[in-house]
């Protein structure tokens, strides 16, 4: 019997694979977990469109993602703080910091935990990358300037 999983199973398939597995194993184990469903032209059918969509909504991302990259790579962002004396920052910049700063420059949503950048205690300029896509990584510059 060809059976459309419905959810992993182990030994057997991922999630939305058609496999052929004995009557009495779908009938008795896949069916009434609701582990399964028996492979017909209306699930086939459903289960191609569904997958051409996820395709097509990844690809959109994957587009806005270099997008919003081609927009940041290479810049600069200027961050004003204060420090003390011999160019020591009091505190640190922090990545949430950043995140902000290339939300308003760039008009960009950029999650904090997606941003590495070094310790920044002290004036001068770094080096930081924000990943936009697990496809897309962008370079940019955190030049820190006294306020």
């Amino acid at each position: 019997m060809e059976v459309i999983l419905k959810a992993d199973v182990k030994g057997l398939g991922k999630k939305t694979e058609k496999v052929t597995v004995s009557d009495g194993y779908a009938r008795n184990f896949l069916f009434p977990r609701g582990l399964a469903a028996e492979a017909n032209a209306q699930l086939i059918s459903e289960m191609k469109n569904k997958q051409s969509s996820e395709q097509f909504r990844a690809a959109e991302e994957l587009k806005a993602a270099q997008e919003n990259g081609e927009k940041i790579k290479g810049k600069t962002i200027v961050m004003k703080a204060k420090g003390g004396t011999n160019g020591r920052l009091f505190g640190s910049v922090t990545a949430k910091e950043i995140a902000t700063l290339v939300s308003k420059q760039f008009a960009i949503s950029v999650d904090k935990r997606k941003i590495t950048v070094d310790d920044i205690k002290a004036f001068g300029t770094y080096n930081a990358e924000v990943k936009l896509h697990p496809k897309v990584t962008v370079p940019f510059k955190v030049q820190v300037v006294e306020e």
